[in-house]
């Protein structure tokens, strides 16, 4: 079988040769022509041949052509389209900047948009937002979050009230690749999962997979969120920021050579720490509670064939309750890219990362006092290759590496302690992965993307690994130790085919389906729904088997009114393999036999999702609705019965509106309904020489209440600058954008359950009682943004 399938995917990509009767290339970048940023996604259409192509993440594009003369239709969303003839008869280079819709341009003829990517890309279970759309949505405390924008989206669940924390197709939070620049960020999470660690305006846009994801990405089953950073403007130094209830951020980027070089630095600071230290309370002044970002990235233009880029992120949340309690945690992450142009049809993109996540908590003075650390870290190096081979076969292929360092955890005494120092030994990883596909025209009508990727995972180092006696299901013995001087000790070697097919049934309307093998290496420890820091992460081994996921999709895209409105109706099937789950009372912190508590078997999830989707005029926004199902099947849990996974959700409902009342004055609401999540209760009690025992229902068989939340933002701009500002004693006069935006989040107070806890009644110890914890009922916000 695999034979064939390798010479199926063989034959497909020699056969490119036979439709490459290369003549001329016409390639270049697409840019914004206000501040220089890469166009992502641009199309590029050639009316004669009725094909095209879309530049990359750094905005290049490539056709190759006969000589002849040819139409070529250049556009994206939010822009003004451009038509512009060329006689093709040698190589060319064609740079172009669009300009906002809202401005004209002169050089070019112009066209209205004709955008209707989703019906006629092979891509489906996949979402593109630009935060300029993010930041209309209201927001918690005013603070715009990407990550509870992309919970609005249908396939995409929530973690909880308020908590950043999000579920794909079936698949828990741990099963979700998240990239900042590439790099890998392991806890997007600030306060406790409340806020992301995501600053909007230092992001340019975001990608989210729930299927069909292409071969150059792997190591998660369920989604992917690629998110890119903004490179900085290259036209003009320009000042952006925002001051808000509870934090307050600040942009500055400009060029450094102008259309060469350019760079960005963000930074995002909440300040409930400061008015502590205004109270009278002396112990309340001593408290902290605040969180941070900081981002930045630079680039170079070395000339047409190379650039550089370099990007960063550190962020950090801080809680410190005087000298009783403190912990903090954050993530750090770099990204160093060369983009170099082998020949204008060959594109690469070389690429170094580093990502660090890490959490710290303690008593720092006392009997009791102590250090507990924690940490992960990534190290990775990355080759991707783009041939345009024509402009039916678009070729990549590429490899990459990981080293993982596991460091579980570490305790140490302090002062006068009377605890023992504890160490986790560390444990390391290599992870490898090769990868090629095409995406191939092989009719006007029909469009596929086939690929092959190749994992190889390899435990390395010195390691102990434990062999369990697993004859009583409730609790595994400790049978035999298993120890490593060094090198290799365990490999796992998998191949993940990846398949996308669209069939065009007009020029509105298609029929698309996708099949993805995913592979999983790393897991999370963590037995609650909700973001919490306090996870540990931990690798495959001799015990730990890789997750794997076989999806199906199908799906229906319609647009309507010259693209107007667009419509979806999408379903899937998962099947998953060597799930993860753990036995009741399982303790998985600072635990040396964590693999002892863990439970493996199979899960299954299915369902539907409907999008409809308006994103011209006025008024714009979404509905989107979701029915799913998901259930783990792992014998030695709930007598080998299949339960649902606890963050199931049967029904998920949203509903996104943005109106412009005029060009000053935006209102803007979302409404979310979602059945209530998976929870085992209590159903009796007995005693037990003099203790209380409760007895519980069959895992997750009872459910949360039905969760549903109403918000509103209004967003008043300010007067703007025209394009050419007046000029004041021969300078030119700064121009400035500002807006006010007041949200109210959770309009109707609806009290959301964030858990349910259950505890004796305090007259009658006989009865259990149960307890809802919520956090928010309705709260105002009110937000300056600024931009000159």
């Amino acid at each position: 079988m695999l034979k064939g399938y390798l010479g199926v995917l063989i034959g497909c990509f020699l056969a490119i040769n036979g439709f490459s009767q290369e003549k001329h290339t016409i390639s270049g970048v697409l840019k914004d022509a206000a501040d220089g940023e890469a166009l992502i996604g641009a199309t590029i259409y050639v009316d004669e041949i009725k094909s095209g192509t879309v530049s990359n993440i750094y905005g290049f594009y490539s056709l190759t052509l006969p000589e002849g003369k040819y139409t070529f239709t250049i556009s994206y969303i939010g822009y003004t389209s451009v038509i512009k003839t060329i006689d093709v008869t040698e190589d060319m280079k064609l740079n172009l900047e669009l300009e906002n819709s809202s401005v004209a341009i002169e050089t070019f003829e112009v066209t209205a948009e004709k955008e209707q990517k989703n019906v006629e890309e092979t891509e489906m279970s996949t979402v593109t937002l630009k935060m300029e759309k993010v930041k209309k949505i209201p927001a918690l405390f005013g603070e715009v979050d990407v990550l509870k924008t992309i919970q609005l989206l249908p396939g995409v669940q929530s973690g909880g009230e308020g908590t950043t924390g999000f579920f794909v197709r079936g698949g828990s939070s741990d099963q979700n690749l998240i990239l900042l620049d590439e790099a890998p960020v392991y806890n997007p999470s600030h306060f406790l999962g409340f806020f992301s660690v995501f600053n909007q305006d230092a992001i340019k846009d975001l990608q989210i997979y729930k299927g069909g994801i292409p071969a150059r990405y792997g190591g998660r089953l369920s989604s992917l969120l690629d998110i890119h950073m903004k490179e900085g403007n290259s036209k003009q130094m320009s000042v952006s920021g925002g001051l808000g209830l509870i934090a307050s951020r600040l942009t500055l980027e400009g060029p450094i050579q102008k259309d060469k070089s350019s760079f960005i630095i963000s930074a995002r600071r909440t300040y409930a720490d400061l008015f502590l230290k205004l109270s009278s309370d002396t112990a309340l002044r001593e408290n902290q509670l605040y969180f941070y970002d900081l981002n930045a990235k630079v680039n170079y233009q070395i000339n047409e064939n190379n650039k550089l880029y370099l990007s960063g992120y550190f962020g950090r949340d801080v809680f410190r309750f005087g000298d009783e309690f403190g912990m903090h945690w954050g993530n750090a992450t770099g990204t160093l890219r060369w983009n170099h142009l082998f020949t204008n049809k060959l594109f690469s993109n070389f690429t170094l990362i580093y990502s660090n996540f890490d959490y710290n908590l303690g008593v720092p003075e006392g009997t009791e006092a102590f250090e507990w650390t924690s940490r992960i870290i990534d190290k990775s190096v990355k080759a991707d290759f783009t041939y345009y081979a024509n402009p039916k076969n678009t070729l990549r292929f590429g490899v990459n590496s990981i080293h993982h360092t596991f460091k579980p955890g570490k305790v140490k005494s302090l002062d006068q302690s009377i605890f023992n120092d504890f160490i986790l030994p560390d444990k390391y990883a290599l992870e490898h992965a090769a990868y090629i596909s095409n995406e191939q025209d092989l009719s006007k009508r029909l469009r596929v993307h086939y690929g092959l990727r190749a994992s190889l995972f390899q435990n390395v180092g010195v390691d102990t690994s434990y062999v369990f006696d697993t004859s009583n299901p409730d609790v595994y013995q400790v049978q035999d130790t298993v120890t490593n001087s060094g090198g290799i000790f365990n490999s796992y070697f998998n191949l993940e085919p990846r398949l996308s097919i669209r069939y065009m049934l007009n020029e509105n309307a298609s029929l698309k389906a996708t099949y993805n093998r995913m592979t999983q290496y790393l897991h999370q420890a963590n037995n609650s729904t909700s973001s919490s820091p306090l996870s540990v992460w931990f690798s495959s081994s001799l015990l730990v088997e890789p997750q794997l996921a076989d999806q199906v999709a199908l799906g229906y895209f319609r647009n309507f009114k010259e693209n107007t409105f667009e419509t979806s109706l999408e379903v899937y099937y998962k099947k998953m393999y060597n799930t993860i789950d753990f036995r009741d009372h399982a303790e998985l912190l600072l635990n040396k036999y964590l693999e002892g508590e863990l439970r493996f078997g199979d899960s299954y999830s299915y369902g539907a999702e409907v999008l409809l989707k308006k994103q011209k005029g006025q008024f714009t926004g979404w509905v989107g609705y979701t029915y799913s199902q998901t259930k783990r099947e792992i014998p030695e849990i709930n007598n080998g019965k299949a339960y649902f996974a606890p963050y199931d959700r049967t029904h998920d409902i949203s509903v996104v509106a943005s109106y412009d009342l005029n060009e000053r004055v935006n209102i803007s609401s979302n409404w979310v309904f979602a059945t209530g999540q998976a929870i085992t209760v209590p159903t009796g009690r007995f005693e037990y020489k003099g203790n209380v025992v409760p007895v519980f229902s069959d895992r997750n068989a009872e459910r949360m209440p039905a969760f549903h939340r109403f918000d509103l933002s209004l967003t008043l701009y300010g007067k703007k600058w025209d394009q050419k500002p007046p000029k004041k004693n021969g300078k030119p006069r700064w121009k400035y954008e500002s807006n006010w935006n007041f949200s109210v989040y959770n309009v109707y107070r609806r009290q959301n359950a964030f858990s349910i806890v259950f505890r004796q009644n305090e007259d009658n110890p006989t009865v259990t009682e149960a307890h809802m914890i919520y956090f928010f009922e309705i709260i105002p916000s009110i937000s300056y943004n600024f931009k000159f």
